[in-house]
């Protein structure tokens, strides 16, 4: 890590429980905090991190998610390509939903991401409640996003402190040093948490909703059970939270922003975060809150969506290698088509390194058209002596020959993206990106019989 080379990451987080509704026909740009025109927007994020609890996860809409992104990861992707962003990540289970957007300017500093995640439902056998997670590093740094569902209803509060407990002790990463939330540089956990408020016997929902309407916000957060059991140190006291200065955003008349009086008026959905401002010698780690709000303008769920953004200390990786691909000035269509890179010296590949072809303008790392693993790991199912060894310590020339059966479409330009890869749901980063080319088919060339 570089004292020398420090600079701040913007990062806008949205939680919203959408109660199983679908996004058609809504406007996203006000819970992004954008304009309706990429030109007049001002001062950007580096990341969207946005963080859904109940999305429908009817088994048609599992199908739909096989072959392309969910509904509403799509329609925040078609939102966000046109401001250049990229979607690094998804993770989803059942309704729970976490996605990952950054600017393409950082795709090459963002290493070592993983996911996970702990079914807390049913004594843990049902995913409908728990937390789904991305882990990343940003550069120098790591960072965890954590997006979770409690259990619900006012009187499970130790229900609750359990589900906390299990996703804690249960969330395994499988990178050194950084195996658990709390080992992270950052940590950023989010979701709908369903804390309520206490005195059930003695303050109804009339009374809480009478005390909103007098804007006795203050008065009423004293009520707060995420409050409440963070002093007490039983749960989240590890993270620290602006209190909120917004009205609860729980339980609202669909399609309204009147409050369901069947439910006492909660602040469910929050937003949290950690950060360990010494993990590094003669380097401080620091976060600033600058906005956490409800867009209670958003009413097709009984729940208001809620943001929080945040500008955090980044420092440079001193460690981190580029693989360099050789320019590609063309891709014979139909053909076999060798490409050459360079790996440079220090770089440790992974088990499962692979090379992806994307169109040009790809607006997300899960949108390859063709892949092939790296020479590397096909030479690693054998065993290598000393002396292959030692080579592939040093810097290197390495081809690798995509197969001629490879169908790209023409007109359109493309490139490749190197990934060091554990394999399937492993640690995954992108860590080289090549020129673009174009294709071309090549006509074939006469036989003695198209000759008279």
């Amino acid at each position: 890590m570089s004292l020398d080379n420090n600079w701040d990451v913007k990062i806008y987080i949205v939680t919203w429980n959408v109660s199983t509704k679908f996004p058609e026909n809504l406007s996203l740009h006000k819970l992004l905090g954008l304009e309706s025109s990429p030109s007049q927007d001002t001062d950007l994020p580096d990341f969207f991190v946005i963080g859904l609890q109940e999305v429908n996860a009817q088994p048609q809409n599992t199908l739909y998610n096989l072959f392309k992104h969910d509904m509403w990861t799509q329609k925040f992707k078609d939102l966000l390509k046109e401001r250049d962003y990229v979607v690094i990540k998804t993770e989803q289970m059942q309704g729970l939903l976490l996605s990952v957007f950054a600017r393409r300017k950082h795709l090459l500093h963002l290493r070592q991401v993983e996911t996970e995640y702990t079914r807390t439902g049913l004594g843990g056998i049902w995913g409908n409640k728990g937390a789904v997670s991305i882990r990343l590093n940003v550069y120098g740094c790591s960072i965890c996003l954590v997006n979770s569902h409690l259990a619900a209803h006012d009187h499970m509060l130790e229900e609750r402190i359990n589900d906390y407990d299990k996703i804690v002790q249960e969330h395994k990463f499988h990178v050194k040093t950084k195996e658990t939330i709390f080992d992270h540089d950052y940590v950023f956990w989010f979701g709908d948490l369903n804390f309520r408020l206490t005195g059930e016997a003695t303050t109804s929902a009339e009374e809480i909703r009478a005390m909103v309407a007098r804007d006795e916000l203050k008065k009423l957060i004293e009520k707060d059970q995420l409050l409440l059991v963070r002093r007490e140190r039983r749960a989240f006291d590890k993270l620290q939270e602006r209190l909120p200065q917004f009205p609860p955003t729980f339980k609202f008349e669909h399609g309204t922003n009147d409050y369901d009086m069947k439910r006492r008026p909660a602040w469910t959905d929050r937003i949290l975060y950690a950060v360990k401002e010494n993990n590094y010698r003669n380097v401080k780690l620091t976060v600033e809150q600058t906005s956490y709000k409800s867009h209670p303008s958003y009413n097709i769920s009984d729940h208001k969506p809620v943001t929080s953004e945040f500008t955090v200390k980044v420092y440079e990786d001193t460690t981190e290698r580029t693989i360099m691909f050789k320019p590609i000035e063309l891709w014979s269509v139909g053909e076999p088509n060798t490409i050459e890179y360079v790996i440079p010296a220090g770089f440790e590949e992974s088990n499962a390194d692979w090379i992806g072809i994307y169109r040009e303008d790809f607006t997300s790392l899960s949108e390859y058209l063709a892949y092939e693993y790296t020479e590397t790991y096909k030479e690693k199912q054998h065993q290598l002596n000393e002396q292959q060894q030692q080579h592939q310590k040093n810097t290197r020339t390495v081809q690798l020959t995509f197969s001629e059966n490879v169908n790209l479409p023409l007109g359109v330009r493309y490139q490749l993206l190197y990934f060091q890869s554990t394999g399937t749901r492993g640690v995954t980063g992108l860590v080289g990106i090549s020129n673009t080319f174009a294709v071309e088919k090549r006509c074939p060339s006469p036989t003695f019989d198209d000759i008279d």
